[in-house]
């Protein structure tokens, strides 16, 4: 009897072990923006794509609105400290942390989707250094439509932008509107709609995209088209959590990354035209303002030469090799 119910027990335990090694990892990637919005969509895309480039032995759920509060700017430590496996972060936010965050959203320096390729490309490697001095590793970017500016009336050059409070993303774009004569407001977008809702902020600088729109156009009725800049997000984890998978896991990781990269280049194509078509279907009047543009193209001039300086020669030579292959 009492080999038996040792037998039994030791049955029990090589189920109960065969069960642990067969159960899948699970990891959490997050977002501050909705699901809707480009890198909602990209987290979305990833977390499905990594289970089944895996076999289900790794399960991402995606995360996003900001859980529990989570901004692109506290997200590398977010990551580092394990609150999230992994992030979606716009690299403006990250700023602060490393000059080379700031490159994308840098005023008119990316005029399409294909100088943001471009770009990342060159710039990656600083990307990926940045990242590891703080023991994470970069998955994969994601793309932004074009930045322009919401508001609650007409903005058709500088003189109608004077005194206005508005949301600024990065310090390089609160540079910019302090300079152009705005007040700027320096707001992540979870933070920024209830400043809006309250009436404390007069335009938003933002793309039109997605779910980010859809939030807005209830309250700021009116969208400038600038082309400001076509900036990223990054993705990423810690190099810990990722040197623990079991090398064919790791590999799908990886898999799921090149394949999110490419599918959110890819919806670049049509992103512009359809978040336009959808924001004049609710009511968004959608115009161009060249002088107004120019103007700030003008004010952004030094802004960029600073970044230059902080960045130095490595950020100096990405920018001399981007723009010798600019078209």
């Amino acid at each position: 009897m009492l080999t038996r119910r040792l037998t039994l027990a030791a049955g029990a335990a090589l189920l109960a072990r065969a069960g642990a090694a067969t159960s899948p990892e699970r990891w959490t990637i997050a977002t501050e923006y909705p699901a809707s919005a480009i890198s909602g969509e990209g987290i979305a895309f990833f977390s499905a794509t990594a289970s089944a480039t895996s076999d289900g032995a790794l399960q991402v759920q995606p995360l996003f609105d900001a859980p529990n509060g989570l901004r692109s700017a506290t997200m590398l430590d977010s990551v580092s400290k394990g609150t999230v496996t992994a992030a979606d972060a716009f690299t403006g936010a990250l700023g602060e942390a490393a000059p080379i965050f700031q490159l994308s959203a840098l005023p008119f320096l990316t005029l399409s989707a294909a100088d943001a390729a471009r770009l990342l490309e060159i710039a990656r490697p600083a990307y990926r250094a940045a990242l590891a001095a703080r023991g994470l590793a970069l998955l994969y970017a994601t793309p932004w439509p074009p930045t322009g500016l919401w508001s609650r009336a007409p903005i058709p050059d500088l003189a109608a932008l004077q005194d206005l409070r508005v949301r600024t993303y990065d310090a390089a774009s609160t540079a910019v509107l302090k300079a152009a004569g705005a007040k700027p407001l320096l707001l992540s977008f979870a933070d920024t709609l209830p400043r809006v809702r309250a009436g404390e902020v007069d335009a938003v600088l933002s793309s039109g995209d997605g779910g980010a729109g859809a939030r807005l156009w209830d309250m700021l009725r009116f969208f400038t088209t600038l082309d400001y800049a076509f900036p990223l997000s990054l993705a990423f984890c810690s190099e810990r959590t990722f040197a623990a998978l079991p090398p064919p896991v790791a590999a799908g990781v990886q898999q799921a990354a090149r394949e999110t990269e490419m599918r959110q280049f890819q919806a670049m194509s049509t992103r512009v035209s359809e978040n336009e078509a959808r924001m004049r279907q609710n009511g968004v009047a959608i115009a161009e303002a060249p002088s107004l543009r120019a103007a700030l193209a003008r004010a952004g001039e030094p802004v960029v030469a600073a970044w230059t300086q902080k960045a130095g020669a490595d950020g100096q030579a990405i920018l001399n090799e981007y723009r010798v292959g600019r078209t």
